[in-house]
């Protein structure tokens, strides 16, 4: 484990409360009023500089430091809509609406660690920005912060992030060099054949038959077209189509995600798709109409930013983590300037947190909290001193 001083571990109880208020006014993206007003209030508290309404809910907290250039660090603010099934006495207020993805937890470490620069002992040598940014579960949050100019307005030269992780162990810190989690995108096809009697196929064009034909031939995009030691997932979640059962479906809707690492092996995925539908447009004499939303890059981290987590954690509390195939839109920012992404570990099995993210039950122990406040420390004066 990652030892805690004294200064953090005599803020316990507040730290405490903090994410238990949060946790019970889940909202999601870009409707995080509630929660912003109770970050706005916190910062303000500290006596921290506030900037607020950035892509509508986000919020900047700033402490200037020797330099003009800062150093950045990332929170996500909204929730999930999922009913909560915890049981805890801080569970969510809000119906149908839950921080089942921990952003909760975000939010209150880079609160812990605000509240702990504000304590001063010395002025520091980069300013310091804490990022509240709100829709990172959709659409998105980061690049309309971006767009509005917050990085060249705070001056902000690295950015940090991090996610609570049931995948890893508590207290372990989940990291690695270069792409940790996929570039990722949604896509809707329509496709249009000719309806009639069930009885008279030979009169129709069953656009049931033809997407299943689809479906069928994009799952061997990955098998033969990408190279097998690439990382790479074509899923359809969604199919329907058709009115009665003795009826030739005229239409069916097929909705699904790609995730890729690498934005060459993306491309290259969606092209085949369209190359597909072309073919089977002219095999079946149909119509296929084909979609696609482009969404989060992939979060690819820096290399000796790397090497400064390593540093700041220890290497009996680091874990190399394979690339995951999740998405974050915390990649944004790491397109415009160096940037590290890691999980905090929370699996902890004889708690009771084995539950994965985006469930009805997800829950860690807030212990972890602290953690994740000794690290933001740690990190920031390691860079600092070594000048990363």
């Amino acid at each position: 484990m990652i030892p805690i001083e004294e200064k953090i571990l005599n803020m316990r109880e507040e730290i405490i409360q903090i994410r238990r208020e949060l946790h019970k006014i889940p909202e999601v993206g870009f409707c995080e009023h509630k929660t912003s007003q109770f970050i706005i209030q916190k910062l303000e508290e500290y006596g921290i500089e506030v900037y607020k309404n950035i892509a509508k809910t986000g919020i900047i907290g700033v402490i200037k430091g020797k330099e003009e250039k800062s150093i950045a660090f990332r929170a996500d603010m909204d929730a999930l809509t999922i009913q909560e099934e915890t049981n805890f006495s801080y569970a969510s207020q809000n119906e149908g609406m839950m921080h089942a993805c921990g952003h909760d937890a975000h939010m209150t470490i880079l609160l812990g660690f605000a509240k702990y620069l504000s304590m001063g002992g010395k002025e520091l040598p980069y300013s310091v920005v804490f990022l509240f940014q709100p829709a990172e579960e959709g659409p998105g949050g980061a690049l309309p912060m971006i767009a509005e100019g917050i990085i060249e307005r705070f001056h902000i030269h690295k950015i940090i992030g991090l996610h609570v992780y049931p995948q890893v162990e508590e207290g372990k810190i989940g990291c690695r060099v270069g792409p940790m989690m996929a570039q990722t995108g949604e896509f809707d096809m329509v496709i249009s054949g000719c309806g009639g009697h069930g009885a008279i196929p030979q009169n129709a064009i069953d656009s049931i038959v033809i997407a299943s034909n689809i479906i069928s031939s994009f799952q061997t995009i990955i098998s033969r077209n990408i190279n097998p030691i690439e990382g790479a997932v074509l899923t359809i979640g969604k199919m329907w189509g058709g009115e009665r059962r003795n009826i030739i479906a005229e239409k069916t809707y097929l909705e699904g995600t790609i995730r890729a690492f690498e934005e060459e092996v993306y491309e290259k995925i969606k092209k085949r798709m369209k190359e597909i539908s072309k073919g089977i447009e002219k095999m079946y004499d149909c119509s296929i109409e084909l979609i696609f939303r482009d969404m989060y890059p992939a979060v690819v981290n820096d290399k000796e930013m790397v090497k400064a987590l390593q540093k700041a954690v220890g290497d009996e509390n680091m874990k190399l983590v394979s690339p995951q195939m999740i998405a974050e839109d915390f990649s944004y920012y790491q397109k415009k300037v160096q940037g590290l992404f890691f999980f905090l570990g929370v699996n902890n099995k004889d708690q009771g947190h084995i539950y994965p993210l985006h469930h009805c039950k997800f829950s860690f122990n807030e212990e972890i909290l602290l953690t994740g406040i000794q690290i933001y420390k740690n990190l920031l004066i390691f860079i600092e001193e070594q000048k990363i």
